[in-house]
């Protein structure tokens, strides 16, 4: 066993390359064997992470280099998954900083270096992907450099050492043309530069429980760094909140510590190391596992409040029940219940029949990643249109989140992006050249406009432009703003759709269904190229005659239909819609489906 511990994390945009990284680091220190069959970016376990490509929850591994064990901690890219990056700096001595050679630095590399530097950590600059043939490595540092300046950064801090490095090839140098043989050089440096923080063994057992697994098999698994003493198996332990109040009492079952990606057992687990323990059934993030002599918690950070947020029901369609499996408001609710108590983003909320679930988050990507994974349970919901939090300062004057968003484009979009985002009430703050006719915008923009931006976004830069977002504050209610400018296409039949019908139609505007889709009456089946809403039937086939026979019709030719995402068909919704969710499909409808109903209660508002 090698005594010296080192607990560091990998702070880095989303796509920056940091679990691959990872994965070439365990191949070159000999966490797998030579034999063995190894996935890649094999720290993305879950399925959304392998598909979208990017980390949603935080992981620990652990690699042995030379005298010491470093535990390496990947952390979310992403601004929605702060929350898990926030608690993951509590376990760790140092920081690997890595940054896009192309990019430089981008929104989420600020936000979460300021709070590991406000913790005192002195992070290691990786330069990554010098294999670009956009790399422009040297600037890069300079921004590196005005950024560690910019958020106060001490001398020891400014004074980090700096790599250039591939991780996809597999190595790092100390210099820009040095040898590019191995990740040896990164390996060296962590061992060197991150020092371990000086526990005391002699204390009583205490470590912050920092992330937390359901197990089938031990139950609740809190995981956390050792802060005093020793973990033994079998000893008994307790459970306290910020507070000092008790919240859970038990025994220490089992003691799991990282080798490599597998989760090895062990007797006792000795101060500054990761562990995984489990024996307590209420304990949650944040709170103090301890020996029953101690009284004080571990301070945490306070986690950034949620933005915002979308109210979760039981599916009320005409096709409820047909494609799901779970759909009664007590399995939601206990879903919901559940994935509150895993994630410290979401806030969960329910009104007094226990049939509505207000469920709040830091972001649309938050939100999303949570509906696809009920989803792909076999859940059936309905989902309201977001609402932004809006709150009152001391003043009793309304406040807004306001997110800061940098776009990255070529210079010909520019003057189309900074009038999208005018109309968003977004406000240009920076403005500057990168090189090669690319551009960087900087705007400061209320996040109740930046719902379902990104795909016009995209349009606008026929998709070469790349946006990033983040919380910056909460700032003065910019005031109302224009929702949806076009009606929506209603059905006014239940059935299936027929191509010849949706053919006629498709003037009308952007249809949402093709032919032989399920509708009901009251679902949106497409988006009208003007305002107001209206009924259409997409049911009305072709009247044949013995004369006119289908052989003898022309061929029909449907426009293909637009395949969006969670988070863009939320942001397409007024406020008397809803969408409708199952493991099949998402389809937009109105709240209300009865016409009739509809058009007596507009009556009744006017």
């Amino acid at each position: 066993m090698n005594n010296r511990i080192v607990n560091i994390t990998i702070i880095a945009h989303v796509d920056h390359g940091k679990t691959t990284l990872i994965d070439n680091l365990m191949k070159q220190s000999g966490t797998f064997r030579e034999n063995e069959n190894i996935a890649e970016r094999v720290m993305d376990s879950g399925e959304l992470e392998k598909e979208r490509g990017i980390t949603i929850l935080a992981k620990p591994t652990s690699i042995n280099w030379k005298n010491s064990r470093i535990n390496i901690i990947d952390t979310p890219g992403h601004r929605d998954f702060a929350a898990e990056v926030e608690r993951v700096l509590h376990m760790a001595d140092g920081a690997l900083l890595l940054i896009d050679s192309a990019e430089g630095v981008m929104p989420q590399t600020k936000f979460v270096l300021a709070k590991a530097l406000k913790q005192g950590l002195k992070p290691i600059v990786v330069i990554n992907k010098l294999d670009k043939t956009d790399q422009r490595a040297n600037q890069v540092l300079d921004e590196t450099f005005d950024l560690f300046v910019s958020l106060e950064a001490n001398e020891e801090q400014l004074d980090f050492p700096i790599l250039y490095a591939s991780g996809r090839s597999g190595w790092a140098s100390k210099d820009i043309n040095g040898p590019r043989e191995n990740l040896v050089p990164l390996l060296d440096e962590i061992v060197s530069h991150v020092q371990p923080t000086k526990l005391d063994n002699a204390k009583p057992f205490a470590m912050l429980s920092t992330l937390l697994y359901a197990d089938n098999f031990l139950g609740r698994s809190l995981v956390g760094k050792i802060a005093q003493g020793t973990a033994k198996a079998n000893q008994k332990i307790k459970a306290i909140n910020l507070n000092g109040e008790k919240v859970d009492e038990g025994r220490l079952t089992k003691i799991f510590r990282y080798e490599g990606t597998k989760k090895v057992a062990i007797e006792k687990g000795q101060a500054g190391d990761i562990v995984i323990v489990a024996g307590l059934e209420k304990a949650n993030v944040a709170d103090t596992i301890c020996d029953l002599d101690v009284d004080n918690p571990i301070n945490a950070t306070p986690i950034d409040p949620p933005t915002m947020s979308i109210t979760i029901t039981v599916n009320s369609s005409p096709l409820a029940g047909k494609e799901g499996k779970k759909l009664t408001s007590t399995q939601i609710r206990n879903r919901l219940i559940l994935e509150a108590e895993n994630n410290v983003g979401i806030t969960f909320e329910e009104n007094k029949d226990k049939d509505a679930f207000f469920i709040s988050g830091r972001g649309e990507l938050m939100l999303e990643i949570l509906l696809t994974q009920m989803r792909r349970e076999g859940f059936e919901m309905t989902v309201s249109p977001p609402k932004v939090l809006i709150k009152k300062d001391d003043q009793g004057n309304k406040i807004e989140p306001i997110e800061e968003v940098t776009i990255d484009l070529e210079e010909k979009f520019s003057s189309k992006v900074i009038d999208s985002m005018n109309r968003r009430k977004g406000k240009l703050i920076d403005l500057k050249d990168t090189g090669k006719n690319k551009k960087r915008l900087v705007f400061h923009a209320p996040t109740r406009g930046l719902m379902g931006y990104t795909s016009q976004f995209l349009t606008l830069t026929k998709g070469t432009g790349v946006i990033n977002r983040i919380f910056h504050s909460y700032d003065e209610y910019t005031g109302d703003m224009d929702g949806r400018r076009n009606g929506a296409l209603i059905s006014m039949e239940n059935g299936r759709a027929v191509a010849f019908a949706i053919y006629n139609l498709q003037a009308r505007g952007e249809m949402f269904v093709t032919h032989n889709d399920p509708v009901y009456v009251g679902m949106i089946v497409g988006l009208s190229s003007k305002s107001g809403d209206l009924e259409i039937n997409v049911l009305k086939g072709k009247k044949l005659t013995n004369m006119r026979t289908q052989g003898t019709d022309e061929n029909i030719v449907l426009t293909p239909v637009r395949k969006m995402a969670i988070a863009e068909q939320l942001s397409l919704l007024n406020t008397d819609e809803a969408l409708e969710i199952t493991p099949i499909a998402c389809r937009l409808r109105k709240l209300i489906l009865d016409p009739h109903e509809r058009k007596r209660l507009s009556r009744a508002k006017t």
